[in-house]
């Protein structure tokens, strides 16, 4: 069953320079106990897409048109009052730098009840309790001290896991993790994914695990989305994004991860710098960017094709391949 549905979902930034789309079009599903990934560079929509879901858009952000149902429930247009039911309860989001999302005037301890006794309805003591319990389950030692400190006396990975523990909190049925390890280093980056994945197995919740980082991808999701320009370009099982990647986009991203094989090979990066998202071209938002670009590609945006009952990727690629394949039937049918 699915938990989460989002269909044709855009999502634009009104500035004065015009009409920012940021989320252009996309469309998944969530199932219950499964990890969805969402990956691409800087600025794809990764982060707008979660905070589409979770309605928490600047000022100027707005959903302009799409559905988003949590259990069949609509939640584009049911105003603040539902939100509020749902955030936190329901589902709930790690932010990317746990020290701007932690008030440094507030104890640890207290950020974590004011939450659970806002959406719980748990008094003052019995909040206080969850709020220990949380921070024991992530690995906090001595939480009924730390409860006492303030977040600039715990280090960054230490923060991440109250990050989390806030998040888990109130048992939320969707956890929405915005690049959870982003500027840890190594090591407690392995410990805090192993912790989410832990944590997932036991809560049985599901995840939107958003990143740039393939490696976490590979080790935590069931399902991948590639995003670029606001868009999906590839969609699939894990094994199918990694073992069979069929949009250039994905491909060049498998290209810039580096390998043990031969430690004095180049990291191929791809060339050129993402797309002007106020001033999108009327082919694929990769064209410019793309070594294999062809002519229609500059000209037409190739709709998403079954690769097989699993995956599926928008690129005029496969159709070339497809009619070289079938010798030109594919394309007169």
């Amino acid at each position: 069953m699915s938990m989460l549905e989002v269909r044709d979902l855009h999502t634009s930034f009104f500035t004065d320079a015009g009409e920012v789309k940021a989320v252009n079009g996309i469309s998944f599903d969530l199932d219950e106990g499964k990890v969805l990934g969402i990956v691409g560079e800087s600025g794809s929509g990764k982060s707008v897409t979660a905070y589409s879901v979770m309605q928490i858009l600047a000022g100027t952000g707005k959903i302009v048109s799409g559905s988003i149902k949590y259990k069949g429930t609509e939640l584009v247009g049911s105003g603040e009052s539902v939100m509020k039911t749902i955030r936190g309860n329901k589902i709930s989001i790690i932010f990317q730098d746990p020290m701007t999302s932690l008030n440094p005037t507030y104890t640890i301890g207290h950020q974590l009840m004011e939450g659970i006794m806002m959406h719980t309805g748990r008094n003052k003591k019995e909040a206080r309790e969850r709020a220990i319990e949380m921070l024991r389950l992530v690995n906090v030692n001595e939480p009924e001290k730390r409860m006492k400190q303030y977040p600039y006396e715990f280090s960054g990975g230490m923060r991440q896991r109250v990050m989390i523990a806030m998040a888990l909190s109130c048992e939320p049925d969707i956890l929405i993790a915005d690049e959870p390890t982003t500027a840890l280093d190594v090591t407690i980056q392995a410990q805090i994914l192993e912790l989410m994945k832990k944590l997932q197995e036991e809560l049985g919740m599901a995840i939107i695990m958003i990143t740039h980082d393939l490696g976490v991808v590979a080790q935590m999701c069931d399902e991948v989305i590639v995003m670029y320009a606001g868009s999906i370009c590839e969609q699939g099982t894990a094994d199918e994004i990694f073992y069979n990647p069929c949009h250039e986009y994905t491909k060049g991203l498998m290209r810039s991860i580096p390998t043990l094989d031969d430690e004095f090979k180049r990291l191929k990066p791809i060339s050129g710098t993402p797309i002007d998202l106020l001033n999108m071209p009327a082919g694929c938002p990769f064209a410019p960017r793309c070594e294999n670009a062809m002519k229609i590609c500059l000209s037409q945006k190739c709709e998403r094709m079954q690769i097989n009952e699993d995956h599926a990727a928008g690129c005029w690629m496969n159709v070339k391949k497809d009619f070289e394949k079938t010798g030109g039937k594919a394309a007169e049918e």
